[in-house]
């Protein structure tokens, strides 16, 4: 630990000072019913970021999370900001504010600790990943996720916000720079070129990894999703929403760990999601058995990705045609005021909103592949050689969609290709 970090009051916990930290912190002892004598405490951590307790008594439970000054998987080789702490916190209370079906509830920020104190999800809840691993169903989650996704991004955005009020925001969210930085590197840079931090599936995906290196068109893409994320604040996104940042059961989806929140394209937000489910869908088949070959849940995973973009359209326009005459100044209603000219507008809008996720989602796709850090779905998959197969369709895959988002009119249109390239 740096002595900077022990200047500002900051000091990493373990399972003995936590206790000793919530016992002189009334918030935390408050969550868990005044009991801070016996506590059991748990560390979750399994990302790459962060320590994560969970601290039961026998009257409530609190999660604990402490952002360390570099990352956890890579070791203080790898500095990071503590300052992600702030910025997640400053997130999960806005997106809750918004969408509180969805978002678990802040109870504690120290800001100098970069601790954040937020509601227990409970089991059954599970990550979202290994549910999709395990061949579970959601039937609500395409519903839920859409109605989270459409009330954060269009309530954050100029649709529904003044010009005034908006820029306050992206200055203040531009301060997460670090993580900004850290995304543009290991998303739309380093898949593209020779990077230490690359690695994939070898020797079986070694020419797959170059021919990505080499694909000047696919280059051309990504310079142009890269220019859009760093440039557009069209909204204030959770920058991080794949399936492993998603806790679930059949009756309930909770969205957590925003540290990458800050302001940028929509799409980026949506196409995380939608993009893991379809890395979901071509992990399938290494996991199927002679027990279950998986089809009907590849037709499950396909139908809720499909069912993600079109309520989240749905729900989207809704909230548009609700406040159109409100505060928001990206279309103003003395300018947009017959419904014929506001329907064009809505349609070129959402158009534009699924090429942005396309191309977001399939980069997310590509980098899940050949970048540094995979994704359970094909990681669990103990035959390399399966897992080379699945993993090939999907980089095939997320490369067409990449290169050819703008063809695409509706969601239908990209589950066609998606089943066209499962197709030996």
């Amino acid at each position: 630990m740096a002595a900077g970090d022990e200047e500002q009051g900051f000091r990493p916990l373990d399972e003995a000072s936590l206790v000793a930290y919530i016992r002189a912190t009334p918030a935390l002892a408050a969550s868990l019913g005044g009991r801070v004598d016996g506590l059991a405490v748990k560390e979750v951590g399994d990302g790459n970021l962060n320590f994560v307790y969970i601290v039961t008594s026998d009257a409530g439970s609190v999660v604990v999370k402490q952002a360390l000054p570099y990352i956890r998987c890579v070791g203080d080789s790898w500095p990071m900001t503590r300052e992600r702490a702030y910025f997640e916190a400053s997130a999960l209370r806005e997106h809750g504010r918004l969408c509180p079906d969805h978002v678990p509830e802040v109870y504690h920020f120290d800001r100098a600790m970069s601790l954040i104190g937020m509601r227990y999800i409970r089991p059954p809840h599970i990550i979202l990943r290994k549910g999709l691993i395990a061949g579970v169903q959601y039937p609500l989650l395409a519903d839920h996720m859409a109605n989270y996704m459409a009330k954060t991004l269009f309530f954050t955005s100029l649709l529904y916000n003044s010009t005034t009020d908006h820029k306050k925001q992206v200055a203040r969210y531009c301060e997460n720079v670090e993580m900004c930085r850290l995304t543009e590197q290991v998303v739309f840079s380093d898949p593209y070129m020779v990077s230490k931090y690359n690695r994939w599936n070898s020797p079986l995906l070694d020419k797959d990894a170059e021919a990505v290196r080499e694909d000047d068109g696919l280059k051309l893409e990504i310079g142009e999703l890269k220019s859009m994320f760093i440039e557009r604040a069209q909204a204030l996104i959770h920058g991080d929403l794949h399936t492993g940042s998603i806790m679930v059961t059949p009756d309930s989806t909770q969205v957590i760990d925003p540290e990458f929140a800050f302001y940028a394209p929509m799409g980026y937000d949506i196409g995380a999601f939608l993009g893991n489910l379809i890395l979901a869908y071509f992990a399938q088949d290494g996991h199927a058995d002679e027990a279950n070959d998986r089809k009907a849940y590849k037709q499950w995973i396909l139908k809720t990705i499909e069912e993600s973009w079109n309520l989240f359209q749905q729900k989207f326009l809704g909230l548009w045609n609700k406040h159109k005459d409100g505060n928001g100044e990206a279309y103003l209603p003395a300018i947009y005021n017959n419904p014929e000219l506001l329907s064009v507008v809505q349609k070129k809008y959402m158009t534009g909103l699924l090429h942005d996720s396309l191309g977001f989602g399939s980069a997310k796709m590509i980098r899940r592949i050949v970048g540094i850090a995979h994704v359970e779905d094909f990681d669990s998959i103990e035959d390399a050689s399966k897992r080379a197969s699945c993993e090939c369709r999907a980089l095939d895959c997320g490369k067409a969609i990449l290169k050819g988002r703008r063809q695409f009119e509706s969601i239908e249109q990209v589950i066609a290709l998606v089943q066209s390239v499962t197709q030996d």
